[in-house]
């Protein structure tokens, strides 16, 4: 089956490295009917990797543009992937993504997906080396992100797996691993909300396979829930990356792929 849609691309506007319409392009070279654009939400402070405030509006009038420019090629939305560590309206957007990004330790706030090395070393300073505390606390955070951002597409569940393959590996047979995720995993079902089927760290060099992994992807499919195959490329070029091997997953997985994010059908 072949992927026409994605909903999960970043541009020059954050941490991507090609223009909205560099994107667009290439989607419709590659035979897209759909592209979504999810420029990450602004935090608490300026950040090097999300959107700052003053640039939302430009980020909008540019899609707005392009959407118009190609009307006649493909449909375009414009979307963002909120953080969970953000109270930024997001209302008037198409979509919202939401995301964790960070696990935070009291007042303390660890990156999970910038390199193995800080992830590390905030796992020694503020759990104590335990790296299944940290675990735990990133899922508990994940199994709120629906109700705290009001996402339509719950993103990367265990992102924390990033450096598995380079630096940061948990064990993830590990009891309380696997009773972290399950939790977490039981509180989104509850919501109906599709999960990511994400190969962006294939798609950047962190990763073999997608997010999430084969065994949450089987336990999903056992307990009611759904996906959409999503690329969180931040190229022109990783756009596609994966997607064949995303579908071959789900279909091993048993997990039922949906062709509706918010009352956006593709």
């Amino acid at each position: 089956m072949k992927q026409t849609a994605d909903f999960h691309m970043h541009t020059v506007f954050c941490d991507g490295k090609n223009t909205p319409e560099e994107m667009v392009l290439r989607g419709i070279e590659l035979g897209f009917s759909v592209m979504g654009f999810s420029v990450h939400s602004p935090l608490w402070e300026d950040c090097p990797w999300t959107i700052s405030k003053s640039r939302l509006s430009d980020y909008r009038r540019e899609i707005e543009r392009l959407r118009e420019k190609y009307a006649d090629r493909i449909r375009i939305y414009c979307g963002i992937e909120k953080d969970y560590l953000t109270d930024f309206p997001t209302d008037d957007f198409d979509y919202v993504i939401g995301s964790v990004h960070y696990v935070c330790a009291g007042y303390e706030k660890i990156e999970v997906d910038h390199s193995a090395e800080i992830a590390l070393e905030g796992i020694e300073r503020y759990f104590g080396g335990d790296i299944y505390a940290y675990a735990e606390e990133y899922f508990r955070t994940v199994g709120e992100i629906v109700e705290k951002t009001n996402a339509d597409l719950i993103g990367h569940f265990d992102l924390l797996t990033k450096f598995c393959d380079c630096g940061l590996a948990f064990d993830t047979s590990h009891p309380r691993y696997v009773a972290a995720w399950q939790a977490a995993a039981d509180k989104l079902l509850k919501t109906g909300v599709p999960f990511e089927i994400n190969t962006g760290a294939i798609s950047r060099g962190y990763r073999s396979t997608p997010y999430p992994a084969l065994d949450i992807m089987r336990y999903l499919a056992e307990h009611g829930g759904t996906a959409v195959i999503t690329g969180d490329c931040h190229s022109a070029k990783a756009l596609g990356t994966a997607y064949e091997e995303a579908y071959a997953l789900a279909k091993e997985a048993g997990l039922p792929l949906v062709n509706r994010v918010r009352n956006i059908s593709f």
